[in-house]
């Protein structure tokens, strides 16, 4: 089996990511499936190992495949400067060296020199500091990659859920639920679950959005204005989606279990229910990108940074779906050759 080169941004210095990450490549294993590079700064992760554990780093100035090593842990600096680690702070400068490492490994997955990137937690109000003009990843690398929408999904063992809308404030997700954004959602999605997940024919249950899906325009009526004519034009063009589902039955009646895949119509929605099956073993995955993209379900967590106590089981989690989903892509652009190749061409057809 190939070895797949996942790129690994360091995320906030101050916070808990160099240390998931060194507790998560620590263990030898990890390099019999894939080759690790981590962009960041050699000075920060030695800093972070002489706190959590010993590791062995191999420190390079690119990732093309003549430098990167198979039997260590990759690092690409990103700057030659000395920064400030201030633990559990949300710096300038922590900020501006996240975004830094976060550029360098988008512009090489992009370039076709890594097969999936694992983006470690940023700070948001670290990043603002630094002018960074996003709400967090998905949308920075929606922009960067020039994608018009991603899909933001939240994936463990029994649950995947997405978001119509990502990081906005609750005033102003009404005005943001559109039929054009979630029949966008809704095939984003339903193509993802076929070509990251394996999945033939998804099932995608919707949420409503207001209490009781509405109970039919009792209770608001986004639910018989926007989101039922959607899943109803969605299943004319191909996307199996049910609902809209009131959120607090459906999750509590166990009805998640009986589909592929969930649309929740804002982020607490279905991040509350995913963390609280989920957490610390739930991953962000940024479907409807060109490029595989996943992180841990946890931010920063400023409070125990440099204390050796983060857990580092999401982001373990994250970097094992980032190598399933890398190399699903690559057997579905297979299958989808190998049929183009062996579909009879017209004059055969004829014949």
């Amino acid at each position: 089996m190939k070895k797949l080169k996942i790129g690994i941004s360091s995320g906030d210095m101050n916070g808990i990511g160099p240390e998931v990450i060194i507790k998560t490549l620590s263990n030898p294993k990890i390099l019999d499936y894939c080759i690790p590079i981590i962009y960041g700064s050699s000075k920060v992760m030695s800093y972070h190992k002489n706190i959590v554990k010993d590791i062995n780093f191999s420190f390079i100035s690119t990732a093309d495949p003549e430098r990167a090593s198979k039997s260590k842990v990759n690092v690409i600096n990103c700057w030659d400067e000395s920064p400030n680690i201030s633990l559990g702070q949300a710096t300038e400068e922590g900020g501006k060296y996240a975004h830094i490492a976060l550029d360098r490994a988008i512009n090489d997955v992009n370039a076709g020199k890594l097969d999936a990137i694992v983006t470690a937690p940023i700070n948001k109000e670290a990043m603002q500091m630094t002018n960074f003009p996003y709400a967090g990843h998905t949308e920075f690398l929606t922009d960067q990659l020039k994608k018009k929408e991603s899909l933001m999904m939240m994936v463990s063992d029994n649950i995947r859920i997405a978001l119509a809308t990502n990081h906005l404030p609750i005033s102003e997700v009404s005005q943001n639920i559109t039929k054009d954004k979630l029949i966008l959602k809704l095939k984003l999605f339903n193509r993802s679950l076929i070509q990251d997940f394996g999945i033939q024919k998804p099932t995608i249950a919707v949420l409503g959005l207001n209490p009781h899906a509405s109970d039919n325009g009792v209770i608001g009526d986004e639910e018989e204005k926007v989101i039922r004519p959607v899943i109803i034009e969605a299943k004319k063009n191909g996307v199996h989606a049910i609902g809209p589902f009131p959120a607090d039955g459906f999750f509590g009646s166990n009805k998640f279990t009986k589909v592929d895949g969930i649309l929740a119509m804002y982020h607490d929605q279905g991040l509350v229910p995913f963390k609280a099956l989920s957490f610390g073993n739930g991953v962000n995955f940024t479907a409807g990108l060109p490029i595989v993209r996943t992180s841990p379900d946890h931010g920063t967590a400023y409070d125990i940074a440099g204390k050796n106590e983060a857990d580092p089981g999401s982001f373990r989690t994250a970097m094992y779906l980032a190598m399933d989903l890398a190399r699903n892509r690559i057997q579905f652009k297979e299958d989808r050759s190998n049929k183009l190749e062996k579909k009879p061409k017209p004059s055969e057809r004829a014949e």
